[in-house]
């Protein structure tokens, strides 16, 4: 364990996919969600297995023993990609990234749903503190009535997002069951086979051809999230999940950056706040889980036996 480099990792990471975000939301005024989503997930495959080579695990470790496992997540995640995608051409960049803050919180709860983990009170009030988040930001763009064409589309937007939350919540929690019996890298080879391949039923409903600008950011972002990925996976390998997860917000503050330096996006005081309640719920559970762990490991090592 090296909690330095496992955090150094983590932040490395929510860098590269911030500046990932910032490239799709640069094209996305001509370039379908579809489109863009394809892109993403057809240029990670060769950053993906030239790390499996160095590795010394190809193709060895992208045998699926559980084939449907495999589609479930990819389709859960394809979806979640592309309503994220959609969102980030509607509306400000560093509103996506906080409205994806619902994931984790609704991973908790369909955890329970699902996996039969138990929700207790402490993580139940977190839960209700981060939704009231959401709501707080989701707020201003639900005026589904408004006349005008601008705020329907920031609407659609906003929609767009928490339903890019809400998949992305899925994904993950039929990558929980992934994980005891497929490998990491499998997990993302066929994530990403089958990304693409589902991009492609958009292909129908208006793929524009990109200029020579366009189809760079698109490669440099399908490159960049390749990296991203293998960086944040390696980045567990050096620390627990509950050392490294709270480093995910840093994205917000890359957010802003991107979003005003690049995009002249301010950022308003009710997002801000919305932002703050998420925040604090997921450090609430984050912490609970984490002396959960304690405990769980303090019981494991009592009951194994004095050899002495």
């Amino acid at each position: 364990m090296n909690p330095v480099r496992g955090i150094t990792l983590k932040v490395l990471s929510v860098i590269i996919f911030v500046t990932m975000f910032g490239m799709i939301k640069a094209t996305a005024q001509e370039i379908p969600a579809g489109e863009a989503v394809f892109f993403r997930s057809l240029f990670a495959i060769p950053v993906l297995i030239i790390w499996l080579i160095v590795r010394g695990d190809f193709p060895q470790k992208l045998k699926a023993k559980d084939p449907m496992g495999h589609v479930w997540r990819g389709l859960m995640g394809t979806c979640a990609m592309g309503s994220g995608f959609l969102a980030i051409g509607l509306l400000p960049l560093p509103e996506v990234v906080a409205i994806g803050y619902a994931a984790p919180l609704l991973v908790t709860m369909l955890a329970a749903m699902f996996l039969g983990e138990k929700i207790r009170l402490v993580r139940f009030s977190a839960l209700l503190l981060g939704m009231f988040g959401v709501l707080l930001i989701l707020s201003p763009r639900l005026t589904v009535l408004d006349a005008e064409v601008a705020n329907r589309l920031q609407t659609i937007g906003a929609l767009a997002a928490l339903m890019g939350a809400v998949f992305s919540a899925l994904a993950q929690v039929f990558a929980r069951k992934l994980v005891a019996t497929e490998t990491t890298g499998s997990i993302v080879f066929y994530f990403s086979i089958m990304s693409s391949t589902l991009a492609l039923l958009t292909l129908p409903f208006g793929w524009k051809i990109p200029t020579s600008y366009e189809l760079s950011l698109l490669i440099m972002a399908g490159l960049l999230g390749g990296v991203g990925q293998i960086l944040l996976t390696e980045s567990y390998r050096y620390a627990e999940v509950a050392v490294i997860a709270p480093f995910e917000y840093c994205s917000i503050i890359l957010a802003l950056l991107v979003g005003y330096f690049v995009f002249d996006e301010l950022p308003t005081g009710i997002m801000m706040a919305g932002v703050a309640l998420i925040i604090t719920a997921g450090i609430i559970i984050i912490e609970r889980e984490r002396r959960l762990g304690i405990k769980r490991t303090g019981k494991a090592r009592s009951a194994v036996p004095n050899q002495g």
